[in-house]
């Protein structure tokens, strides 16, 4: 089941991470030669997991001709439970401790990272205090809006329709009660509404490409400008017009092109 195509092999295993397992899925093109190619490594957003990002990375792989690797949040998708609250730390431990434990147990030595929203936020993190190669991100969050907050919200409500639940439930299982609280109940958190990252943005010095949809139902374009204006490296931005939280998969077709052409802007 693994297995989906026949240009690409996929290899799905666990690494154990601080205690935990965390549940990797690696992706190359067949033919791709074993070189210094970089590993894209892909950040899901809040609710997400490997299988919400659907044929996405393989089809980034097969564009840029570079590996990939896909991963479960703890607390998400086939991952162990997380084992701690999340509290103000909550982005900096995923980027400063889980994401370095991951590569160290993966051998990634050399990465772009593309992180969606929740993602995004993390992979801004840690390329503030690790070297890369570059980042994209996609509706990441530096700071809380009301947006964020109303976009939370709507998605509690929908939370109530059991088919919702059973939606999340197809990727998450077990953890879907669980995964969907801490998610909500930390953005809905009074101590979380002056959580703000800008101070760590100029330390980010590798290329950057920031996307986000002109509609995105969780953020403004705020977010966008504050990235622009606080990282010290090179930034490009993309604002997908008629496009909500999700441009990869809402205006897929010339994301994969703008994302593929960064990436192999970087590869010369």
């Amino acid at each position: 089941e693994d297995i989906l195509s026949n240009e690409f092999c996929y290899e799905v295993c666990y690494a154990d991470v601080l205690g935990g397992k965390i549940a990797v899925r690696r992706i190359a093109a067949k033919d791709t030669p074993d070189t210094e190619m970089p590993t894209l490594v892909f950040l899901h957003e809040g609710l997400g997991c490997i299988g919400m990002w659907k044929d996405f990375p393989a089809a980034l792989s097969a564009a840029t001709g570079c590996q990939a690797l896909v991963y479960d949040r703890l607390g998400h998708g086939k991952s162990s439970a997380e084992k701690v609250d999340r509290d103000l730390r909550f982005f900096n431990r995923e980027a400063q401790d889980v994401l370095p434990a991951l590569f160290a147990a993966c051998g990634v030595t050399d990465a772009i990272l593309i992180g969606h929203s929740d993602g995004g936020t993390i992979a801004l993190l840690y390329a503030g205090c690790m070297p890369l190669r570059g980042v994209i991100t996609e509706a990441a969050h530096v700071f809380v809006e009301q947006e964020s907050l109303d976009g939370v919200a709507a998605a509690k409500q929908t939370w109530q329709d059991e088919g919702f639940r059973i939606r999340l439930a197809r990727y998450h299982g077990d953890l879907t009660a669980s995964m969907f609280g801490a998610w909500s109940k930390m953005w809905e958190a009074s101590w979380f509404r002056n959580w703000n990252i800008e101070a760590a943005l100029p330390s980010i010095r590798c290329p950057l490409l920031v996307i986000q949809g002109a509609e995105d139902e969780y953020g403004t374009q705020a977010q966008v400008q504050a990235i622009v204006r606080g990282v010290s490296g090179q930034v490009d931005r993309m604002i997908v017009p008629h496009c909500g939280h999700a441009p990869h998969i809402q205006a897929r077709e010339v994301v994969l092109e703008r994302m593929s052409r960064f990436i192999r802007s970087l590869l010369d």
